[in-house]
């Protein structure tokens, strides 16, 4: 799972342009977004880079990422 940490991110509409982004790039992608944190968590076979560049392409910035390990 990887997380993001995302600027731009407000309100429900936001959360389903994020979640129909990731969901372009990788169909069966499991997302979970929240919006108090601005954090985004992605568990999908692409990479953190592709995930990252639709997060943006879909008008977010952003900040980083870090690979989660459940333990």
């Amino acid at each position: 799972m990887i997380e993001f940490q995302v600027e731009g991110m407000s309100c429900q509409h936001c959360v389903g342009a994020v979640t129909k982004a990731i969901a372009a790039l990788d169909a069966a992608a499991l997302v979970e977004v929240n919006l108090d944190d601005g954090r985004v968590r992605v568990q999908s076979q692409k990479s953190a880079e592709q995930i990252g560049s639709a997060i943006a392409d879909a008008g977010y910035e952003v900040k980083g990422s870090r690979t989660i390990v459940d333990a």
